[in-house]
């Protein structure tokens, strides 16, 4: 019997293998050879090695910090990728104590001098019936040499807490703090063809059929959806093919078979001698022919409910392999986001004002129709494109190893973001108010004469006649209200809101601020950053060093322009409700206080299109009552709010709470900007912070590499942040350790005891 003390077993050692020791994978791939099946050999590295490193290193109590820095009911999946980001480094810069790298050597005897070698994980309760963690903690094959094998264990051990495997334990409802991760080492089988093979068909375990799929060459291209199987389906009591339907492959339209009758009835009594013996009907992995056919793995078929599966297929989609991150790259830049300019540019130029009633809802449902299509696009290919970012931070980090887990963020400086773009355009405009005091103050004055009710053409030619430079500015003014601003927040077109933006450059041009004065990035930073990775990961990878990098660049683009670009959309299918708005209120089918959104695109439609003039009921124009959250005792404020160090620095101010559009005039320079997230579509605002504080957590979120960005402090991820500040709270933030004070610092506290 297998101790649980031992850190090391042979996978061909006899005795009973408890899962809680060296995992579910390695438990049934014991159980399989044991019994005679044919399973690469190696040994299992126990989860009381990986208990060892992990106290030893001072890597648990790093893991429980982390874990403890907010519920993970109430992390977003943004913060959660923070947090194992933030794990897998302690894990990689840490290596294997003397005691375990001996133990290692020792197992690696096994093997022939050069073998490669397969480092899989075998985490405790994965491949069990009920759950499947398939895909969500790493295997590393073609591993050669010691110290090669010791970072692929490490890496095994710390895709435990992968991003994607903390996401699928918290709905299973599992405590992350009781996982640990066996390794299987095993020799590495890379036959021809490859596949999976259900001993009932997974989509209905009642069916007598049981399912084999092949591909040409390594299983791996199968299980990561990377190439197009053969599907076969077999009657388990017969063997008979009930169904076969072919694979793609180099475009051939009648592609031969890649199994004879003969391999398929072999495998197929593989599996059911596999379920004979050990009552469970088996999910297998195998490779090669039917004289070396080799089992790679076998696990029962999982009968979790389906809302399981696919919530753990959605996690999967959010890290997307790099060949799909590739051809995601291709379609997203040169077919996706130049359509989704196009679509918007299209909607801007067509004059709505001159189109009948139903030429309008025609107009309407196209807009409408057009945000929905992508909104889908958004999630079925920008959100997965977002791990571009993600990968190249793994890449990165795995590579170089620094000590700041967050380096690689300098590789995605200086990208022309639209974001970008448009804040360079206010600090031109910025630029000229700073430069012209009179132009200034006429534009002061006359937004305090509007008092909230400015009307852009009365303005303008006010504004022309009071100061001198009056033209240049308007002029560059509405180049970059129509170019920049047509988009919607809040529910509203700040396009329709120039007297927001006016305020916002008053402010702007207040010295000292950081837009105006920020120094440009260099390109020699970048290029540091750049010769480092390609020094760290060697000559032969530079070009796949160099691609990873563009993939996360455009892909950091796309966080910003995606969100500008549908917003849009957004905007242009408010401003076609408006013109129908106006119309419907001349003739008094509208109240003069409705305003009609997005939600009321049918009732608005259905309106255009009636030959009679009845009045128009907004039937779910019916806004839901706001739920007030108790967080704390009423008249009670927390001393520190805790959340993600997100950029360094500290910062004292008062709070300036933004919650809609209606703020945003109101921010003054210096404040601290709190808000539930920071959206593409309000990060012209950030310039003028001192400090910004957001309910939303994550280093890569917007806020947070603005934050960067300017140099000023970030605390994200702290909970009800919005809600429980005030505005004209006086708080500082720490940006280093993720520490809101509210109210004075504690050694302004301690100089007024003392009188100074």
């Amino acid at each position: 019997m297998a101790s649980g003390r031992r850190l090391l077993i042979p996978l061909g050692g006899p005795g009973q293998w408890d899962a809680r020791v060296v995992g579910g994978k390695a438990a049934k791939l014991a159980e399989l050879s044991l019994a005679g099946f044919d399973v690469p050999q190696g040994f299992c590295l126990t989860t009381r090695a990986y208990e060892a490193f992990v106290n030893d290193a001072g890597i648990a109590a790093a893991i429980s910090m982390e874990l403890g820095r907010k519920s993970m009911d109430d992390m977003r999946w943004e913060e959660i990728w923070d947090t194992a980001l933030r794990i897998r480094a302690r894990f990689l810069a840490q290596p294997l104590s003397g005691s375990l790298r001996e133990t290692v050597a020792a197992g690696l005897r096994g093997f022939d001098a050069g073998a490669s070698l397969a480092v899989r994980s075998s985490a405790v309760g994965e491949d069990s019936a009920g759950r499947s963690f398939a895909g969500l903690h790493e295997s590393i094959i073609g591993v050669r040499g010691r110290q090669a094998v010791e970072d692929a264990i490490r890496l095994v051990w710390a895709s435990l807490w992968s991003d994607a495997a903390l996401l699928y334990r918290k709905e299973l409802g599992l405590d992350p703090a009781h996982s640990r991760m066996a390794v299987l080492v095993q020799e590495m089988v890379d036959a021809d063809p490859s596949g999976v093979a259900f001993a009932r068909d997974p989509r209905d375990t009642r069916k007598e059929h049981a399912v084999i799929e092949a591909v040409p060459g390594a299983c791996s291209l199968l299980v990561d959806g990377l190439v197009d199987p053969d599907h076969w389906e077999l009657d388990r009591r017969t063997h008979a093919i009930i169904t076969w339907l072919p694979g793609q492959r180099d475009d051939k339209e009648h592609p031969t078979p890649l199994l004879e009758p003969r391999d398929l009835e072999q495998i197929l009594e593989t599996l059911l001698s596999v379920e004979q013996q050990f009552g469970w009907s088996p999910d297998m992995e195998w490779t090669g022919k039917s004289d070396s056919r080799t089992v790679l793995q076998a696990r029962p078929i999982t009968t979790a409910a389906p809302d399981e599966d696919e919530k753990r297929a959605w996690y999967l989609s959010l890290r997307p392999g790099d060949v799909r991150l590739r051809v995601l790259r291709k379609r997203v830049a040169e077919q996706l986001i130049p359509e989704l300019k196009a679509v918007g540019k299209a909607f801007a130029a067509e004059e709505l004002d001159l189109l009948d009633d139903r030429q309008l809802a025609d107009a309407i449902e196209q807009r409408s129709a057009a945000v929905a299509r992508w909104k889908k696009i958004y999630w079925d290919d920008f959100i997965p494109f977002a791990h571009g970012v993600r990968r190249l931070a793994t890449y990165y980090n795995d590579s170089v190893q620094p000590e700041d887990p967050y380096e690689f963020v300098g590789l995605l400086r200086d990208q022309p973001l639209l974001a970008t773009q448009r804040n360079d355009a206010m600090g031109r405009l910025a630029r000229q108010l700073a430069a012209n005091a009179m132009l200034r103050s006429a534009v002061e004055c006359s937004l305090a004469k509007c008092a909230g009710t400015l009307r852009w053409p009365a303005f303008r030619d006010a504004l022309l006649q009071m100061a001198d430079g009056a033209e240049d500015f308007i002029r560059a003014f509405e180049e970059m209200n129509a170019q920049f601003l047509d988009i919607v927040y809040d529910e509203e077109r700040l396009q329709d809101q120039p007297e927001t933006v006016l305020q916002n450059l008053i402010e702007l041009s207040r010295a000292p601020n950081r837009l105006l004065n920020a120094d440009p990035v260099t390109g020699d930073s970048i290029a540091a950053l750049e010769k480092r990775l390609q020094d760290a990961v060697g000559p032969e990878r530079h070009d796949e060093a160099l691609d990873m990098v563009e993939t996360g660049r455009v892909s950091w683009k796309l966080r910003d322009d995606d969100n500008l670009l549908v917003a849009r959309l957004e905007s242009q299918l408010q401003r076609a409700l408006d013109v129908a708005t106006k119309r419907f209120q001349e003739h008094d089918r509208l109240s003069s206080e409705a305003r009609p959104g997005v939600m009321h695109v049918k009732p608005m439609v259905r309106a255009l299109r009636e030959p009679l003039s009845a009045p128009i009921t907004l039937e779910d124009n019916v806004e839901a009552p706001k739920v007030e959250l108790s967080c704390t005792p009423p008249g009670e404020t927390p001393r520190q709010l805790i959340g993600q160090p997100a950029s360094p620095g500290v910062a004292t101010g008062a709070v300036r709470c933004i919650h809609g559009r209606g703020d945003l005039g109101s921010f003054r320079q210096g404040e601290i900007l709190v808000c539930e997230a920071i959206q593409p579509t309000m990060t012209h605002l950030v310039p003028l912070a001192s400090a910004i504080v957001e309910r939303r957590g994550g280093m890569l979120i917007h806020g947070a590499i603005i934050a960067r960005e300017l140099g000023i402090p970030c605390v994200n991820g702290v909970r009800h942040a919005h809600e429980i500040l005030k505005n004209g709270d006086l708080v500082t933030v720490d940006g280093h350790l993720g520490i809101v004070t509210v109210g004075a610092a504690e050694f302004d506290l301690e100089l007024a005891s003392q009188g100074r």
